[in-house]
Formats: structure tokens, C-alpha cells, sequence
């Protein structure tokens, strides 16, 4: 094949618009190539010399858009020798935004240099007509796939005051999925641009069959944006709406005069987030650098108020998403040459607009949370709990595995029994007390994991940050269980490696305390191996009787005694027998380390002489709020108050 300068390819005009039109729009619908009229009119609005824009959608499918702003200038272009009207409908990137010299540009604050404009709308359209009234004449032309079809002519006279744009447009169909522009959407774009421009008229007129008005729509905001954001949001309003302006004054170092922001926002606990933004009207869904400089904004506000009022707990530090999550807001951002992304102008890409949003917004913004205390301290919670939950994420800990497989803890002496019905996991307060138990145990039944100080309590714990505890990691992995709701199924109990869970402390204050801990644990995070009555607590005893030898038929005994009255019972029974008490040696444990391998065998862990006590799930209703003002962090007025009551219920030695 040859390849010459012939095979070189020169595309005119609007030509490379219908060779490749997704490049210069969407393709979906032709929404956009009509939001290019529609911004044209707006932006005569903006410019303060348009009052109002109707848009009809006809009933043969073509839409018309109309102004009563300055009208496009029909004199003949000095340079390029035509009608300037027909520059602007047939010249790419053609249009009174590129001149931006001097106060007086017919569009000092535009939709930007990126888009291609009413050009591209010409050219995706079978035909394409545009009247012009101005300077006391009404004027016309049409086009056919963008190729002029009817020169620009005069068609009448007009008042000398009057003037405007009308611009009817037919969709080419060849180019788009649907021939049809989407109503709703339609109705979102024209109700920002009255949002977006108080005191301007938008009307919307829907045809019917044979021309007539199926729907008529009207809207105007004379409260402008407030107005706006509460309609968009369903769910009840945490703060008030806080709307402003603050646009570049003319003696500002670092901006342009007039370039800024407008803005409304507030925040929701619950519920769909309404946020839209703009630049120079143009609707930005895909938002860009003029949304990172709210969210810098609203973060150093915030982040302000916080520091100055101590509302910021201990370790918690806010970054921009924690204050940003849960906000609502219409942004409209003013600057000179903004930069988009792609044709279709969704996403702000130009740089200064982090600092122009954050210079412009942070000052009011503090100032109205300082102004307005109350919701400003909700704000704050709002975001300090978005911080809590972020870190709580952060620090998930999974369980160590190897090659799929949970590893068992390395101090937990496990047993050789595959039976769940016979295999028992005595939880075993110290490692003295454990080397005992590990010695002492039925190695085929029996496994052995010693737990080192206090158990973590775990009531306010999320079950994602469980496993970050070692020791609870290791209970967890033992058992081969992990963390689920009450309601949860009994399949998660398929992987339980034990039949019985035995937790084993000392008798004392510290060893109830430990247990309670354990409680908390599986009551919260395990709760279906206590519901099933797989928990225990074993009974050590507190007390030792030496009981001497009576003649050669009764030899010495030992006698324990859980607490001190089977202490003092079994002291009553010695003196039925004719045993002075004097005669008895008592000898109190301290714990269940001083007990040798052979006596906690015998007392504790021999399942023919041993107690447990099993331990039963108590309904919802009963133990949750006890459990919560036992275990809460935020509970010691509750607890105080608790202990008052039921104090003298408590048996203590001292």
C-alpha cells in the first residue's frame, strides 16, 4: 500500500465534529449540544442583561432556546469576511468568551475556553435556525448539518430597545443512542440556572400533538440558592443552611475582581446527600478542584472551631472526608478562564481554584460557626465521630493465617481429641496457675490457654478492631470463632474446636473481675456459644482443711471449701464427729497458682470431683442495659449510683 501525502486526511470546519462526535460531546442524548445554547443564554444573565429564557421542546422533536439577552452581533466579521452570527454557529471554538481584555467583555466570567460551543450543536444537527433581534431589526439564517442553507437576512424592524436570541435546533438522530433530550434532566439543568441566577425567569414549555402546550413550567428564586438545597434534601437538617457570597474585590493581590463563590450548605445525619456544583453556571457532576477547595475549607473551619472549644477527644485528628461526609451544598464558583476536563466541561481541573474557593469560604464560614455555637458543636460531632469510625476501620485486625488456616496460639496447649463433645478449653488466669493446669489436665480432653493480666473490655469495641488485641486475638483462634450478631445463625458456631469453655481464675476480687471480662467478651462478640451453653466457669476452692488422722481407721483428709460458709459448714460436720475444731488446719488459697498440678486436678479440672457452673444468655432486654452500665465507658455516674444501691449485698473478707 502506498502511503503519500495523499493519505493524508484535512478535516474543515465542523467536519471533524461528525466524523468523531464523541470527542466534542455526549453521545447518550443530546442534552449537551442543547446545554450549549442554554449557556449561552445564561451567560448573558450572568453578565446582568438577560432577564429571562424559555426553551420549548416541540412536538417534532427539535428544541428552541430563547434570550432576551444582547443578541449575537450580525455585522460582518473583519476577519473572516462573513456575518459574525455565522462565525459563531460554523467556527469551532469561535465565540465572545475568548476576549477577556478590558472590564467591559461581553463575558468577563464564562463556561471556559474547553467547550466547543453552539458550533458543535450545528454541526450534530439536521437543521439548525437562529433569529437575532437587535438594533432595531430582527434578523435570520439556517443551517443544514451545519452548512448555512439560509443566509442571514433582515426580516423586519423591532424596537429600537428590544433584543435577544432564539435559536431552534433539530438533533441529528444519526448521532446519538436516543433522539430524545431526557425531560428530567433537562428540568435540573434549567432550575440551576434560575437557582443560580436570582431574580431570572426560566421557563420550560413541554408540546403536545399539533403544537400544543402539553406542560408549562416556570422558576424563579428570589431566594436563590437556600431555597434550592433545602428542596433537594429528604432527611432532617442537623444544622441550619449557611449561605453566602464573597467574590474578589477590585483592590485583591491575588484574584481577579468579581472571581469567587456563592454558596449554601448544611449537614444530615441520614439520608441521600444533595450536592451540586458550578462554574460560571456551568454545571460541574463530576466536580473537580473547585469541590477540594470547599472540602479544604470547610475542614480548617472546622477543624478551628474544634481546637478552640476542646471538642476534639483525645488522639482524634479530622482530615477533610470526616467534615465533608455527611455535607450538603450548592456551589457556584466565579473565575476568569476556567480549565475542564474534556469537552463536556463536568469536571473543574484549574488549579487556583482550591485556593480561590478556600481564601473565599473559610472566613465566613468560621465566622458562622462561631456566630451559631450550637450547630457548630454538631458539626463537630458529626465529624469527630466519622474520625472514630475511620480509625476504628483503620485498625481491623484479621486473624493470623497460613495458607488458609488459622494458626493456633503458640501458649495454648491444645489437646489430642477431635471430639467437640468430650473437648474442653479451660481460659486460665496467669501462667503459673496455667504451667499447674497444663500439668495437671487430661491431655486427650483437656487444652490449656493461659491468659496474661486482664482481659480487655471489649463492650464498646467494634468487631473489625477485636482481633488488635493479642489476647483476645488468641481466645478468638482457640476457639475457631468469629465475631457475630445475637441473632446470627448457629453455623457460626460449625468451626467451634471445643465443647466446653471453661474460664478458670482465682477466687478473689481480681479473679471476678477477670471473668466478668470474659463475659463482656463472648456476651458481645460471641453470643451464640454462650446461647448454645458452651461457657463455664470452673469453682476453685478458697479453702484448705487438714483434717488429722482418728486411730487407724480414719487417716488424714483433706477438705476444700469453696468459700467460707462450706468452709464453716464443713467445720460443723467435723464437730459432729467428734473433731475439735482447734485440731483442724485451715490454710486459705491466694490463687490458683499455689496450688500444685495434683490439686487443681483433683479440685477444679477432674471431671468425676470438679464444679462448673454454666453459664446462661439472660434475654436482651434484661442484660443489655445492665451490661451497658456495667462495662460503658460513659456510665460511672450510672455505676456510682448502682453501687450505692447495692453495696450491702456484698460479702467481703477484710
Amino acid at each position: 500500500m502506498n502511503y503519500t501525502a495523499e493519505s493524508i486526511a484535512v478535516l474543515k470546519g465542523l467536519e471533524p465534529v461528525r466524523h468523531l462526535p464523541g470527542m466534542y460531546t455526549r453521545t447518550d442524548s443530546p442534552l449537551h449540544i442543547i446545554q450549549e445554547i442554554i449557556d449561552n443564554a445564561a451567560d448573558e444573565a450572568l453578565a446582568g442583561v438577560c432577564s429571562r429564557i424559555a426553551v420549548t421542546l416541540h412536538s417534532d422533536r427539535s428544541v428552541s432556546v430563547e434570550d432576551n439577552g444582547r443578541g449575537i452581533p450580525v455585522e460582518i466579521h473583519p476577519v473572516e469576511g462573513v456575518p459574525t452570527v455565522e462565525v459563531v454557529f460554523t467556527q469551532l471554538h469561535a465565540g465572545g468568551k475568548f476576549n477577556k481584555k478590558g472590564g467591559d467583555s461581553a463575558y468577563l466570567f464564562s463556561g471556559g475556553l474547553h467547550g466547543v460551543g453552539v458550533s458543535v450543536t450545528n454541526a450534530l444537527s439536521s437543521r439548525l435556525e437562529v433569529e437575532v433581534t437587535r438594533d432595531g431589526a430582527r434578523h435570520r439564517m439556517a443551517f443544514a448539518h451545519g452548512v448555512v442553507i439560509e443566509p442571514l437576512r433582515e426580516t423586519g424592524s423591532a424596537p429600537k430597545k428590544a433584543s435577544g436570541t432564539r435559536v431552534r435546533a433539530w438533533p441529528d438522530a444519526r448521532y446519538f443512542d436516543s433522539a430524545n433530550v431526557p425531560l428530567p434532566d433537562l428540568e435540573r439543568l434549567l432550575r440551576s440556572k434560575a437557582v443560580l441566577l436570582p431574580g431570572l425567569e426560566v421557563v420550560l414549555v413541554v408540546e403536545g400533538e399539533n403544537s400544543g402546550v402539553l406542560r408549562e413550567e416556570t422558576w424563579r428564586f428570589n431566594a436563590g440558592m437556600p431555597q434550592y438545597l433545602a428542596g433537594q434534601i429528604d432527611a432532617e437538617l442537623v444544622t441550619p443552611i449557611f449561605a453566602a457570597v464573597n467574590y474578589a474585590r477590585e483592590d485583591d493581590e491575588n484574584f481577579p475582581p468579581g472571581a469567587g463563590a456563592a454558596w449554601a450548605l448544611c449537614w444530615t445525619v441520614e439520608g441521600t446527600l444533595a450536592r451540586e456544583s458550578y462554574v460560571n453556571l456551568i454545571p460541574t457532576p463530576a466536580g473537580g478542584t473547585h469541590e477540594a477547595g470547599l472540602r479544604q475549607a470547610a475542614l480548617e473551619a472546622v477543624k478551628s472551631f474544634s481546637e478552640h472549644h476542646a471538642l476534639l477527644p483525645k488522639g482524634v485528628k479530622l482530615i477533610a472526608e470526616d467534615v465533608f461526609s455527611r455535607m450538603n451544598f450548592v456551589l457556584a464558583a466565579r473565575m476568569l478562564d476556567p480549565s475542564f476536563q474534556g469537552q463536556t466541561k463536568e469536571r473543574l481541573n484549574s488549579r487556583d481554584a482550591v485556593a480561590l474557593i478556600v481564601r473565599m469560604v473559610r472566613d465566613p464560614l468560621e465566622l458562622w460557626l462561631n456566630e451559631n455555637p450550637e450547630a457548630a458543636r454538631r458539626i463537630a460531632e458529626l465529624a469527630v465521630r466519622s474520625a472514630q469510625a475511620r480509625t476504628r476501620s483503620g485498625q481491623k485486625v484479621e486473624k493470623k493465617k497460613q495458607s488458609g488456616v488459622a494458626i493456633l496460639p503458640g501458649k495454648l496447649s491444645d489437646c489430642q481429641s477431635e471430639d467437640l463433645r468430650r473437648n474442653e478449653l479451660f481460659l486460665v488466669e496467669g501462667d503459673s496457675a496455667g504451667g499447674s493446669a497444663k500439668s495437671g489436665r487430661d491431655k486427650e480432653t483437656q487444652a490449656i490457654l493461659p491468659l496474661r493480666g486482664k482481659v480487655l473490655n471489649t463492650w464498646e469495641i467494634e468487631p473489625g478492631s477485636l482481633f488488635a488485641n493479642r489476647e483476645v486475638h488468641d481466645i478468638a483462634v482457640a476457639l475457631g470463632l468469629d465475631p457475630h450478631a445475637p441473632d446470627a445463625s448457629d453455623v457460626v458456631l460449625a468451626n467451634l474446636r471445643y465443647g466446653k469453655v471453661v474460664i478458670m481464675t482465682d477466687a478473689d476480687v481480681d479473679g471476678s473481675h477477670i471473668r466478668v471480662l470474659l463475659c463482656t467478651l463472648f456476651y458481645r462478640h460471641f453470643p451464640r456459644l454462650v446461647a448454645n451453653g458452651h461457657l463455664y466457669f470452673a469453682q476453685p476452692p478458697l479453702y484448705r482443711l487438714d483434717v488429722p488422722g482418728q486411730g487407724r481407721n480414719r487417716p488424714p483428709r483433706k477438705i476444700y471449701a469453696l468459700d467460707a460458709a462450706e468452709r464453716d459448714a464443713a467445720l460443723e460436720k467435723l464437730r459432729m464427729e467428734k473433731i475439735r475444731p482447734e485440731s483442724v488446719l485451715i490454710s486459705r488459697f491466694k490463687g490458683l497458682g499455689e496450688m500444685n498440678p495434683e490439686q487443681l486436678w483433683e479440685t477444679t479440672m477432674c471431671p468425676d470431683t470438679r464444679r462448673l457452673m454454666r453459664v446462661r444468655l439472660p434475654s436482651a432486654i434484661e442484660a443489655g442495659p445492665v451490661m451497658n452500665m456495667l462495662m460503658g465507658k460513659n456510665e460511672a455516674a450510672g455505676r456510682r449510683a448502682w453501687m450505692e444501691e447495692n453495696g450491702a449485698l456484698v460479702e467481703m473478707e477484710v
